[in-house]
């Protein structure tokens, strides 16, 4: 069966606080993730929260890139959905996990989309 997209879910632990907890920071590194994957970047929206984190989107041609950062336990949520062949969400998330300084990444991908190809389409209609 084909899908429309992958999609990563990251769990990011040992990262800096300084960077998890810094608005400006956490949008350029995920911003300049979605770059180096071969996204095309379209729309950001970021929330600095009190008294520590930031949750944010990069919305992008190819899907999204999402973040929620606990700093004060050196943890970032992460997912990065992508759809089409030309962008690999694991380069957004190694680039990820190397822009925060972590120790540790943890991840896995789920297929979206599952499409039946023609031949099960015809069965399915029948």
């Amino acid at each position: 069966m084909k899908h429309l997209g992958r999609h990563v879910l990251a769990e990011i632990y040992g990262c800096e606080f300084d960077i998890l907890n810094d608005i400006e920071k956490v949008e350029e590194i995920m911003v300049n993730a979605a770059l180096e994957a071969g996204a095309e970047v379209r729309e950001c929206v970021f929330h600095k929260f009190s008294p520590q984190g930031v949750s944010g989107v990069v919305v992008i041609s190819e899907s999204h890139l999402a973040i929620h950062t606990w700093p004060e336990l050196g943890y970032a949520a992460v997912d990065v959905f992508t759809c089409g062949e030309k962008v690999d969400p694991w380069d957004a998330c190694n680039y990820l996990t190397s822009h925060f300084c972590a120790r540790h990444m943890t991840a896995r991908e789920t297929k979206r989309g599952i499409l039946p190809t023609a031949d099960e389409q015809v069965a399915v209609n029948l």
